[in-house]
């Protein structure tokens, strides 16, 4: 039988200790939203909304940062995966792992001028319910500058498999030639359900110049959104380089793409303002800049509104997704602040370089005119949409920041760290390795008036936890705990500590023995007072999705998180397979 803890209230009011500055680096500015991730090296984004939720997914540049043991130039060339984040406000990120694109699509095959799989880069996601009610989400990505692929799955976390032999496009695409590089796909469903896919990029092709590279595609998707339906057309976006993505804004088409390094002459700007009838300024280098058309397969349809990204700075390129999510449009970039947080506190050598963040910035948008605002990128970010509930079932990868954390999986407890050390193949399964002084930190945490009585803390190992309102502030509560297998450790809190809302609550594992933290969750106190009978009947399981959000009985199937009491009147969690 489990043993409980009682919980020892550290009062900051009666218990003036010193704050300890032990901690783990945050390797995020303080006080910084941006990027998504305190540890994973992540770009290239792109979203879908569902369930409620905000899924975003990019290149795995954290694949190659290990690769190159952590030093070095990122050259993209080591990234064969993609990662996975999520999130329902906007600054508590649930990291779900990565996608083995490498292993996926291991059986392609190539032909003369390719061999067949090669990289990863650059994702792009849709996902639709058919006739038939089911859901289907499809996964595009850059298979190196060679061509594009795609993935399809069941469910936004997969898992994903490889439905063709080989990619979607290639040099053999009609239409695709003289684009230079193949690859960077944009997708989007119109209204019709209709699918289309944008892709292309590189410096000007022999028929292209400075201002129109000619290497900018878009084409039609057939049904089953794994064939094209007919050839590809050029968009004559001006001064193209890579990052294609397709939106649709009041039944029109709004393609954004990433400007390039070349030169601007006025008079070849003033010149194609004339031909095109707009006003708008030239384009700065290495800046998301945008187009609009209500028929994509004709290219002088397409119109030039401007630039609503500008360069991130502190990245050798500029990727983004622009994203409706809850009814408000997100821009959703990549930069390198961790890389720069990390150099700043001595975290990784001096010579890494080119390793990038995801990050999100609020834009405004009118859909009516298709008008993007410029959009101002900075670390601090976005603000919550929503306050972070304590009293559902949280995972342990649900975090805001984090330092000194590693991530595992149930299903590759010893990962090839040569590939990366995120656990490839098992996104369903996530928990995180907690290091001495490691910690992580959510946001926002509303305990509401009545505050919380239970703390549930699922893990296995022997550790201690503080639980504090900064990283190295005096501590508001401990707790110890110590198991050989996964337990639900349960400790009694103080209501008038934890309640009302925290802007940062962090759990700090001031001692940590080989700890395996998988999730969390608050008990509120019952006002009525009311006291459950220990020793009554087991109670019918409450099912969660791994993002701890209640299901009802009709779904879940697959792997799934259960809440129960037992004979004694113990609640337990476990992770299982529902059929």
């Amino acid at each position: 039988m489990k043993q409980i803890f009682t919980l020892v209230i550290l009062m900051a009011m009666s218990l003036q200790l010193n704050a300890q500055n032990d901690a783990a680096v945050n390797f995020k500015k303080p006080g910084s939203v941006n990027p998504i991730s305190g540890c994973v090296f992540c770009a290239d984004p792109t979203a879908i909304e569902y369930n409620g939720r905000l899924y975003v997914y990019g290149s795995n540049d954290h694949q190659e940062f290990v690769a190159n043991g952590k030093k070095g130039e990122n050259s993209y060339g080591k990234i064969k995966s993609l990662v996975v984040f999520s999130t329902d406000d906007m600054v508590n990120w649930t990291f779900h792992g990565t996608i083995d694109v490498a292993k996926l699509c291991s059986s392609w095959t190539g032909n003369p001028w390719y061999k067949g799989f090669m990289n990863s880069w650059a994702p792009s996601m849709v996902w639709r319910t058919t006739e038939d009610g089911q859901e289907e989400f499809f996964l595009y990505f850059a298979n190196t500058s060679h061509g594009v692929g795609v993935l399809k799955a069941s469910s936004p976390v997969g898992p994903f498999t490889s439905p063709l032999k080989a990619s979607l496009i290639n040099r053999d695409t009609p239409g695709a030639l003289p684009c230079s590089w193949i690859f960077d796909p944009g997708v989007v469903i119109d209204e019709s359900g209709t699918g289309w896919l944008s892709f292309g990029g590189g410096d000007p092709n022999e028929k292209g110049t400075n201002i129109q590279p000619n290497n900018a595609r878009i084409v039609k998707l057939k049904p089953s959104m794994i064939e094209l339906d007919g050839s590809a057309v050029k968009i004559p976006a001006p001064y193209h380089f890579e990052a294609s993505e397709l939106n649709i804004m009041d039944g029109k088409f709004v393609y954004t793409y990433c400007s390039n390094w070349a030169s601007r002459q006025d008079a070849d700007w003033n010149k194609y303002k004339q031909e095109q009838g707009i006003t708008v300024s030239k384009p700065e280098t290495c800046t998301m800049c945008y187009m609009v058309s209500d028929s994509p397969m004709e290219p002088n349809s397409w119109k030039y509104k401007g630039v609503y990204g500008p360069h991130p700075g502190s990245s050798p390129n500029n990727h983004s997704h622009l994203h409706k999510y809850q009814g408000n449009y997100y821009h959703i970039f990549h930069n390198g602040s961790l890389l720069e947080g990390m150099k700043n506190n001595n975290g990784v050598d001096a010579n890494a370089s080119t390793y990038r963040s995801i990050c999100v910035a609020k834009a405004t948008v009118d859909e009516a005119t298709q008008t993007i605002n410029k959009v101002d990128l900075t670390n601090t970010g976005v603000t919550p949409i929503k306050p972070f509930d304590p009293y559902q079932l949280q995972q342990a990868e649900t975090m805001a920041s984090c330092g000194g954390v590693n991530y595992e999986d149930f299903k590759n407890l010893k990962p090839i760290t040569s590939k990366n050390t995120m656990g490839n193949d098992a996104s369903e399964n996530m928990y995180i390795k907690m290091a001495p002084l490691s910690w992580t930190a959510v946001r926002n945490v509303d305990f509401g008036e009545n505050g919380a009585k239970t703390f549930v803390l699922r893990a296995k190992g022997s550790g201690t936890i503080e639980f504090r309102l900064g990283k190295n502030q005096n501590p508001i509560a401990k707790v110890e705990f110590s198991s050989t297998d996964w337990q639900d450790h349960v400790f009694e809190v103080d209501p008038a500590v934890f309640k009302g809302t925290k802007n940062l609550f962090f759990l700090v594992f001031t001692q940590a023995d080989n700890v395996q933290f998988d999730a969390w969750q608050f008990f509120e106190t019952d006002p009525s007072a009311i006291t459950t009978v220990s020793g009554a009947a087991a109670q019918p399981a409450v099912r969660y999705d791994l993002n701890g959000r209640r299901l009802s009985n009709a779904t879940g199937k697959g792997l799934v998180i259960e809440q129960y009491k037992d004979h004694n009147g113990t609640t337990r969690t476990r992770k299982r397979i529902h059929q």
